[in-house]
Parts: C-alpha cells; sequence; structure tokens
C-alpha cells in the first residue's frame, strides 16, 4: 500500500469512528429525552375541557333560558332577538344541557336594562370624534341542583364607532360584538365557575 492509501484509509476509520460515536452519543440523548418527557406526562395530570364549562351531567341535565326583554330607555327592537338566541346557542353548542321551557335544573333569566351612547373622544374642532355604546344586561341565575351557585349580576361590553358614522349604519355589527362578549361573561359565570 502507498503512504497515501494508508493516511485516507485512517482518515476513513477516524471518521467511522467519529460517526458512530455521534449516533451513539445521540441515540442516548433521544433516549433521555424521551424517557424524561415521558416521566414528566405520567407524573403531571392536567385536566380540562375546551369549552371550560363544569358542569356534572350526572346531576344536572337540562337548563330554562327565558327570553331577556329590553327594558332600557333606548331600544333597538332586533337587539332582543340577536342577544337571545345568542345565549341559547352558546349553551347549545358548548353543553350538553338541554333546553326546556320550565324547570330547568339552571335557569337563566333577565333583562336588557341599557343601551346607551356616549362621547368618548372630541376632536380639535371640538366635537365628538368617537362615540361609545353600551350594552348592560341584568342576569338572575338560578342552580335548583347546588343554590349556593344562584346569583343575580349585571354584566355589560362596550364597542366604539367613529362619529362621522351614523349608529344606524353600525348598530347590528356593534351590538353582535357586544352580544357575544356578554353572553360569554353570562356563560363563564354560571357553569365555567373559574
Amino acid at each position: 500500500m502507498k503512504y497515501h492509501q494508508i493516511i485516507n484509509k485512517g482518515r476513513e476509520e477516524s471518521a467511522h469512528r467519529q460517526w458512530s460515536a455521534g449516533v451513539k452519543c445521540n441515540s442516548y440523548f433521544s433516549f433521555f429525552t424521551l424517557s424524561l418527557f415521558t416521566l414528566i406526562m405520567m407524573a403531571c395530570s392536567i385536566s380540562y375541557k375546551l369549552n371550560g364549562a363544569s358542569i356534572d351531567y350526572t346531576q344536572t341535565k337540562t337548563i330554562q333560558i327565558d327570553p331577556f326583554p329590553i327594558r332600557s330607555a333606548y331600544v333597538w327592537a332586533p337587539m332582543q332577538a340577536i342577544f337571545n338566541n345568542r345565549l341559547t346557542d352558546i349553551f347549545a353548542q358548548q353543553t350538553k344541557l338541554r333546553q326546556v321551557k320550565k324547570g330547568g335544573d339552571l335557569v337563566l333569566a333577565g333583562e336588557i336594562v341599557g343601551f346607551d351612547q356616549y362621547n368618548k373622544g372630541v376632536g380639535s374642532d371640538g366635537y365628538s370624534a368617537q362615540v361609545q355604546l353600551k350594552m348592560t344586561v341584568n342576569v338572575r341565575f338560578t342552580n335548583n341542583k347546588n343554590h349556593t351557585e344562584d346569583f343575580e349580576r349585571q354584566f355589560s361590553a362596550t364597542a366604539d364607532y367613529d362619529a362621522s358614522q351614523q349608529l344606524v349604519a353600525v348598530q347590528e355589527e356593534l351590538v353582535t360584538q357586544m352580544t357575544k362578549d356578554i353572553t360569554d361573561q353570562i356563560f363563564n359565570a354560571a357553569v365555567a365557575n373559574w
């Protein structure tokens, strides 16, 4: 064998040894990482529900959602239907509770008590630049399986719009947005028990 063949053969063997050691090291590292991950997952128990509801369905099976009438000074008629539909939908979509007209294990009742607009910001010309719309709903919640969870409370949400726009042009969008916010608050207060 010639000298340069011996050198090249030595380099190849050295490179092979280094590669083998690297593979062995990587496989030990992978095994160690996987073992550690498995151990952590077995030691930690995380329990949660994607919708946030914490309902004992063995005891609580039904919900009664009474229509929420409008009792505010300013009235926009479609607001009542938008609110009532969203409230029944959130409980239908995020719980297994059966909705009933009377005698529910859970009962939601109340009224829309506020629908007001306020000038929020004044521009350099002295006129209102932003208007804030506020919706307030009074809710009476009764848990006929556990009366310690009963409450009566008001929930509010606000939405802003540019004063250069007419309220009638943005009202439906803003009411839908505030309704979603309020019904989420009601859902969390009634059944999420955060």
